[in-house]
C-alpha cells in the first residue's frame, strides 16, 4: 500500500486511535494491501459508544469487559457484588474520565499485534 492511503486510513480512523501509537500503525500499514488494512479498522471501538455504556452500565464493568479489559472488568464486578455497589461508584467516576483513553490504547494496541501477526 502507498503511503497516502495509509495515512488517510489513519486520518478517517484517528478518533479511535491513540496519538502515541498512529506513528508505528502507520509503518507497519504500508507492508499490507488497502483492502487488509481497511479491514482491521472495521473492528475498533468507538470511544464514545464505550463512554456511554460505561456511563450506563460502568459500575459493572461492561465497559472494560467491552475492550478486552477481563481482569479489570472482573474486578469492578466483583467490588460491585461483594459491597453492594457501596465501594464501586468511587471507580465508575474514575472510569467515566479514563474510559476513552483506554479505549483508544487498546484500539490500537490491537491493530499493532495483528499488524505484528501478518507479517
Amino acid at each position: 500500500m502507498e503511503q497516502k492511503q495509509a495515512e488517510s486510513l489513519i486520518m478517517l480512523n484517528n478518533s479511535k486511535l491513540s496519538p502515541e501509537y498512529i506513528e508505528t500503525i502507520n509503518e507497519q500499514l504500508v507492508n499490507l494491501e488497502y483492502t487488509q488494512a481497511a479491514m482491521l479498522f472495521g473492528d475498533l471501538k468507538d470511544p464514545t459508544t464505550v463512554l456511554i455504556i460505561s456511563v450506563i452500565l460502568g459500575g459493572w464493568g461492561i465497559d472494560r469487559f467491552m475492550i478486552g479489559d477481563i481482569g479489570i472488568g472482573i474486578a469492578k464486578l466483583c467490588i460491585t457484588v461483594f459491597t453492594c455497589g457501596i465501594l464501586s461508584w468511587i471507580w465508575w467516576i474514575i472510569d467515566i474520565f479514563l474510559i476513552t483513553e483506554a479505549t483508544r490504547k487498546a484500539n490500537s494496541r490491537k491493530i499493532i499485534e495483528t499488524l505484528a501477526y501478518a507479517q
